[in-house]
């Protein structure tokens, strides 16, 4: 069985497919720094192997060009001609084409041998692909770690200043007390300020809860009652940095400390099949539903944006299929449910 390249009328024949398929692949990802970045000349060579020419060329628009092959006269003005115009050159037994990005010219793949315009020009479509592609993938990176940031801010200046001024008021009478709400005062802020890495474990994730719920309650006192009941099997699921946090401090500003009432936080956690479910709910005045939706859906007022960014990353890193349920009435309290898999491939801890 021969194995081509979809639209390359002459690819280079192998017993194996998969062999063609990885190397696609590796051109794809060789490109994800661009027609001028450090994986050009890799691209190129792989290039020239899919195709089976005699030499390939990638002309970015901006540094120096990456070619696989023994040079050959001509190809400086034929790249120029292209560029002008945004249209095929030939000759001498080369094929020159226009890559596109995102409608864009983007710059020009250039094929030496006996190769068709029409294999040059589909080679040239792939390309462009996987230049929009590693643009969309960088884009949603930086969207991410972006909000990631807009999360890392929204620490409350109100409960830093109330935890600080609790603490003071330990130093004479309660020393020991002071120390420790100190030092939980130094984990809540490292895990939320935390710029190593994007991802962290339930455990690590709780070992700051545990130290923000110290603080609340010393600020709250008996006002604010919490139960917290997580399955051991679930401590080293992977979670993006501050997924759980910002529910816990919703459920105890909005449920107990804004209610101005005695209020319970529970947070729960369990293994169901490959999946990991968590729920943070509080007995405070609940919200109405379709208020509840909206704010999942980036409509709510801007206290909100900790459930959101929490929301849009997890279906970033996971899928589309998990994320945060919000349930919710009116008079009933709010009960916010996280669901992620147990086992994430690319999640990586670190």
């Amino acid at each position: 069985m021969v194995a081509r390249w979809p639209g390359i009328a002459r690819a280079r024949p192998a017993t194996d497919a998969m062999a063609v398929l990885a190397l696609g692949r590796g051109v794809a990802a060789d490109l994800r720094g661009g027609l001028d970045g450090p994986g050009a000349d890799a691209a190129a060579r792989g290039l020239r192997r899919l195709l089976d020419a005699d030499a390939v060329g990638l002309f970015g628009l901006d540094g120096e060009p990456a070619w696989s092959g023994d040079a050959v006269d001509g190809v400086g003005p034929l790249v120029a001609r292209v560029l002008r115009t945004d249209s095929r050159a030939g000759g001498g037994g080369l094929v020159a084409v226009p890559v596109h990005a995102r409608l864009e010219l983007a710059g020009v793949l250039v094929v030496a041998g006996e190769i068709t315009t029409s294999a040059a020009r589909e080679a040239a479509f792939w390309v462009g692909e996987a230049l929009e592609r590693a643009r969309l993938e960088s884009s949603s990176d930086v969207a991410e770690q972006a909000e990631l940031r807009a999360l890392r801010a929204e620490i409350s200046p109100h409960f830093v200043y109330n935890s600080l001024t609790v603490i003071a008021s330990f130093v004479r009478s309660d020393p020991e007390r002071a120390r420790e709400l100190m030092l939980d005062f130094a984990q809540y802020t490292r895990h939320s300020l935390a710029r190593h890495g994007d991802y962290t474990t339930v455990a690590g994730e709780f070992a700051a809860i545990e130290a923000y719920l110290a603080l609340a309650r010393a600020v709250l006192g008996d006002r604010l009652r919490v139960q917290v009941r997580i399955a051991p099997e679930i401590l080293p699921v992977a979670l993006p940095y501050l997924a759980l946090q910002p529910l816990v401090e919703n459920a105890v500003r909005h449920g107990v400390e804004l209610a101005g009432t005695t209020g319970t936080v529970m947070v729960a956690g369990q293994a169901e099949g490959s999946e990991c479910v968590i729920t943070v709910e509080d007995d405070g005045p609940g919200m109405d539903p379709t208020y509840a939706a909206a704010v999942l859906a980036g409509r709510g007022n801007p206290g909100s944006l900790g459930l959101v960014n929490v929301d849009r990353r997890l279906r970033t890193v996971f899928g589309p299929a998990y994320g945060l349920v919000v349930e919710t009435a009116v008079g009933a309290g709010t009960r916010v449910v996280l669901r992620v898999p147990r086992f994430q491939p690319g999640v990586v801890v670190g």
